[in-house]
């Protein structure tokens, strides 16, 4: 079967202007994206009816469908500070589950605790090709993440972010780990999202970039689209955007908020340090992935080697040590209320996990969508 190429997608951004959204004038502004999942009223199962939702909300561009029928998406435009952001995500909320009512009820997480591991698609082109070439595990990507986008200028800056951020995705996946439960079953991780996502090309730890020219090779080897480019973190060509994908969607919008305001602060963090001079550099892939083991694992109990020394560092503190340094920088992008709410206590899977059971924790996530 052949591969659809960029060039059968119209309106999509080719391999050779990749680089250009980045050069034009933009401040550091903040986007979130939002994977939602509508479950049955009465059974809290997963319910593949969001195309009756989205009939409801058609001409509102907040609302997007995705390939899981029981799945909407929560898209909003870039905003100055994430209070803005957080404040118009709670809108979105309440709108979304005033569209659901007498269809279903929605949730956040990373995975549904018990819904059946594979489930129906949409049937648009887009999501059929995608089932095509990938066969029955596209109906197990039932699976449900919290995009951050932050603008960063000029390009070369972006670049060195981006490569940098690569290193801090583990810490950020800790933090936010939200999926202890799938199929029914306890799986003994923080997060079982990121393996049942690995089951698709292009998942995990980004590569490291040296320029623009190196991204728009790999997408045309690869004969992708853009958007197909479904790495942990990537350069966002439509957006011009450094995108942090790694999060698990939470519960609430108050968590949420928490998680958006740490990766800003991040991303601007490693932005300033760029722009004093400061060498950003690159980790190895490989010695991320190790890290990443630990979030997927472990969450926030577990541990963290530093990717140059190899000590081995517990987890919160890690995270305690960054959270002070990017408090004077939340300070300046006006999210230190919303940093404030980092939770290094418990993250999701462990709330999840003290309600009792995967059917107690679905009703519990219900329950809190709008909290």
């Amino acid at each position: 079967m052949k591969s659809r190429t960029t060039g059968d997608l119209p309106g999509v951004a080719r391999p050779a202007n990749l680089r250009a959204a980045f050069d034009a004038v933009a401040p550091m502004m903040v986007g979130i994206e939002e994977e939602l999942m509508l479950l049955d009223a009465e059974t809290l199962d997963l319910a593949p009816r969001a195309e009756e939702v989205l009939a409801r909300v058609e001409d509102d561009p907040r609302f997007k469908p995705e390939m899981p029928a029981a799945q909407l998406e929560i898209v909003l435009p870039p905003m100055d500070t994430v209070g803005q952001a957080t404040a118009a995500l709670r809108d979105a909320r309440a709108d979304l589950a005033e569209a659901a009512r007498g269809i279903g009820v929605m949730a956040g997480a990373g995975t549904h605790p018990f819904a059946a591991a594979e489930g129906e698609l949409r049937g648009l082109d887009r999501y059929e090709a995608i089932a095509t070439e990938y066969g029955p595990v596209a109906r197990r990507q039932l699976v449900f993440g919290l995009h951050v986008h932050v603008a960063v200028r000029p390009a070369g800056r972006a670049l060195a972010v981006y490569n940098a951020l690569r290193g801090h995705l583990p810490l950020i996946a800790a933090l936010a780990a939200n999926a202890p439960y799938h199929d029914g079953q306890d799986t003994g991780l923080a997060s079982v999202r990121p393996k049942i996502s690995e089951l698709l090309p292009r998942q995990g730890v980004p590569p490291a970039l040296g320029s623009f020219e190196e991204l728009e090779a790999a997408v045309r080897w690869a004969g992708i689209d853009p958007s197909r480019w479904w790495w942990e973190a990537r350069l966002h060509a439509g957006f011009g955007t450094v995108e942090t994908r790694v999060p698990d969607t939470q519960a609430t919008v108050a968590e949420t908020a928490a998680i958006a305001a740490f990766v800003h602060a991040l991303v601007a963090w490693l932005a300033e340090r760029h722009a004093r001079g400061d060498e950003l550099g690159a980790a190895p892939t490989w010695r991320i992935a190790e890290n990443r083991w630990s979030a997927c694992r472990h969450g926030l109990e577990g541990a963290m080697t530093d990717l140059v020394t190899g000590e081995v560092v517990p987890t919160r503190q890690c995270l305690a040590v960054l959270l002070g340094e990017l408090a004077p920088v939340a300070e300046r992008l006006g999210c230190t209320a919303e940093l404030a709410r980092v939770d290094l206590d418990a993250n999701g899977a462990q709330r999840q996990r003290a309600t009792g059971d995967p059917r107690a924790a679905t009703a519990w996530l219900a329950a809190r969508f709008l909290g």
